[in-house]
């Protein structure tokens, strides 16, 4: 029998923690040994999480217990990287950070970007491991093959468009049923926080690449997922770059190349990405659909780690979709 892997989760109370626990609660070789939360310690898991009503007795505990084979930041951002300067980083032989704050390579050197589509070998060996963010990881599985094959000559085009749950379980306006509902706006146009990571991997594999990414996304009225759409120009034929993605992400499992368009439904609940790609005149369209929560966020993480205990990468991440 495969020894377990102790687990701890920092930050549990919120949508990625949720997830977490939803996730390794039936990953066969997981041991969560607790769960986080400063705003509900002493209540069982259930309570906050209503989805796990049965599933579990967790009690969330006000501090961090004892060292763990693997620990998953869930805390807002910013919080991770106080705990690294003032010293009080829990102790833990794996830390996986689902915050901003070690993304980009500037800002710790021991962080590993954790994209296994671009990062995996990497990621086998680290020890602290920085989750890439949810419209980055769409935006990035969209262009990553034709980085590597140094096909992006000119800018880049994105609008991509996000469900309520991506901005976190804090109350905000914008996050709000009366006003999410029926209604759409775009937020940090050409300025979003996620871009500077996507560049970072672009040059990981195209080190010329020197032009624009210009990126609008947009609040969707609806909760889960994330559907983006990519352009750019690209001078041969739609299906030529097709047997390129699939090439590229051959030996990938979350990731399929669609000949027919795509949708979120199709991805809602899963830790898959779904790409369809068209050409229309001297242009490449790429649509990518990620569920924002699962391959945008906590599956990722998962992904992640069994990564780094030389398990499948599906193990614990196989669920349906909820299309029909």
């Amino acid at each position: 029998m495969t020894e377990k892997i102790t687990i701890g989760i920092m930050g549990a109370a919120g949508y990625t923690g949720g997830e977490l626990l939803r996730i390794l609660l039936l990953h066969p070789n997981a041991d969560i040994v607790f769960a986080q939360s400063r705003s509900q310690a002493g209540k069982p898991v259930w309570l906050v999480h209503g989805d796990l009503a049965g599933e579990t007795d967790l009690v969330f505990s006000e501090t961090i217990n004892g060292n763990m084979d693997v620990l998953f930041l869930c805390a807002g951002h910013g919080e991770a990287r106080k705990m690294q300067e003032d010293g009080t980083l829990p102790a833990a032989k794996h830390i996986i950070d689902l915050s901003q704050d070690f993304r980009l390579k500037n800002t710790a050197l021991d962080f590993v970007y954790g994209l296994p589509e671009l990062n995996r070998e990497n990621i086998r060996t680290a020890k602290h491991i920085a989750n890439p963010g949810c419209f980055a990881t769409a935006i990035q599985l969209a262009l990553l093959p034709a980085a590597q094959q140094h096909l992006l000559q000119g800018d880049v085009h994105i609008s991509a468009t996000t469900g309520s749950t991506g901005a976190g379980q804090a109350f905000s306006e914008t996050s709000h049923y009366s006003w999410r509902s029926g209604n759409s706006s775009a937020y940090k146009a050409l300025q979003h926080q996620h871009l500077g990571e996507i560049g970072e991997s672009i040059l990981q594999l195209q080190p010329d690449f020197a032009h624009e990414l210009c990126f609008i996304p947009y609040r969707g009225a609806f909760t889960r997922g994330i559907l983006a759409g990519v352009y750019f120009e690209y001078d041969g034929t739609a299906e030529t770059l097709r047997e390129g993605y699939r090439s590229y992400y051959a030996t990938h499992p979350f990731v399929w190349i669609s000949d027919e368009p795509v949708h979120l439904k199709q991805v809602v609940n899963t830790n898959k990405c779904l790409l369809h790609i068209t050409k229309q005149g001297k242009r490449i369209f790429i649509t990518s659909v990620i569920d924002n929560l699962l391959k945008g966020a906590s599956g990722q993480a998962v992904q992640n780690m069994n990564l780094l205990f030389a398990l499948p990468e599906k193990t614990g991440l196989q669920f349906k979709a909820v299309a029909f």
